[in-house]
């Protein structure tokens, strides 16, 4: 059983919310994460959630204000850390790259290889801790995120369909290959060869076709946003999804920036959409075992 050491522990609306820090083997390190758990037996589904640049395990948890509906729909919340972290974890001193921005990658290129294997991390040693320690139900994952964490939930979600039920985003890097923040990040992770940047663009998996496992992925989308037109650009996603007949739901909201403010108005929503989906493979299951 993968060990967990648990930090800080607040009653919060109808369950526990932990600060939990573990051993990873993917980074070569300790990680941090937060984990809301509601009141009862379980197991309950799971929301897994990635933050964006600079952000922490605490920006979500502190900002986003998704405890209550998550009470009220049964389901267990988790949010990690955004990259590795340490004395002995390189760094660079811009906020769009290294440690606050492991892009959810596997690096394959010095100095990074070594502790950024954020998508190994997040898809294996994080689901392990929380799934031995907790009561996750394995069969029922969802998975979002904001900005950079949008563009990991993605492709994440994209990349291993058989370990998500679910996925949505916040104002995601769409397409990280015409991305200035992600054309920096994927050139010093994975090297200069564009193929080995495909799998980590939401618009070129999407676009490809390859994988249609999910019935619907909800975005949402500050139109007063302002990094909409130089790094996000979700209309790559819309060209995308109307190519390849994956079915997406991308809304704007006139106003809303890029900020926690805007996360905190739409996250019902998100969750909603969540529980909703995972409630019915639980529905599906009982129904085939009766």
């Amino acid at each position: 059983m993968p060990e967990i050491e648990i930090l800080e522990r607040h009653r919060v609306f109808g369950g526990e919310l932990a600060f939990v820090r573990h051993d990873s083997a993917a980074v070569a390190g300790p990680m941090t994460f937060s984990i809301f758990v509601p009141d009862g037996e379980g197991p309950f589904p799971v929301l897994y959630w990635l933050s964006g640049l600079t952000c922490s395990a605490n920006n979500f948890t502190e900002k986003a204000g998704a405890y209550r509906r998550a009470s009220q729909r049964g389901l267990i919340v988790v949010a990690p850390d955004t990259s590795p972290r340490g004395a002995a974890v390189p760094d660079d001193p811009a906020a769009d790259l290294g440690q606050g921005a492991g892009f959810y990658v596997d690096a394959t290129q010095a100095p990074w290889k070594a502790h950024f294997q954020m998508e190994t991390y997040v898809t294996h040693d994080l689901i392990a801790a929380v799934e031995a320690n907790f009561p996750a139900d394995p069969g029922r994952r969802g998975l979002s995120g904001h900005s950079m964490g949008g563009h990991g939930a993605l492709t994440l979600a994209l990349n291993h369909a058989h370990l998500y039920r679910s996925v949505s985003a916040f104002a995601p890097i769409a397409c990280a290959m015409r991305s200035p923040w992600g054309i920096k990040a994927l050139t010093a992770y994975l090297g200069a060869d564009h193929t080995a940047w495909e799998r980590y663009s939401a618009a070129t998996l999407i676009a490809a076709g390859t994988v249609k496992a999910f019935d619907d992925i909800l975005i949402d989308q500050g139109r007063a946003d302002p990094y909409i037109a130089s790094h996000l650009v979700p209309e790559q996603l819309e060209h995308a999804a109307a190519t390849s007949g994956q079915t997406l739901s991308l809304r704007y909201h006139d106003g809303f920036d890029h900020s926690y403010y805007f996360v905190q108005s739409f996250i019902d929503d998100h969750i909603d959409f969540h529980a909703d989906r995972l409630a019915q493979l639980k529905d599906h299951v009982a129904h085939v075992a009766a």
